[in-house]
């Protein structure tokens, strides 16, 4: 695999930018230099990012979204247990 996220990417399995293996590795998404959580999709050479609109649904049951533009920054995030050894038990002496 390579090191660098796709262009674009969406969590919507019916999205034809949907990658459930990349999904699983773990995507991270800065949008104007702020890590974003509720990222639904989004598109690096567009500069446009869809969050999700709280726990609003559609009629569909889909999440509502809200389209921002501004600069996107993908990246694949860290397994978790190589980014932090796992703290030792304490020694009862």
């Amino acid at each position: 695999m390579t090191d660098t996220p796709p262009d674009r990417l969406s969590t919507d399995p019916r999205s034809p930018f949907h990658d459930a293996a990349l999904l699983e590795r773990g995507v991270g998404v800065r949008f104007k230099g702020v890590e974003k959580t509720n990222v639904e999709e989004y598109c690096v050479s567009e500069g446009w990012v869809r969050l999700a609109a709280g726990n609003a649904k559609d009629r569909f049951g889909n999440p509502m979204t809200v389209k921002l533009k501004g600069p996107v920054e993908p990246y694949f995030r860290a397994p978790e247990s190589a980014s932090e050894p796992a703290p030792e038990a304490p020694t009862a002496e």
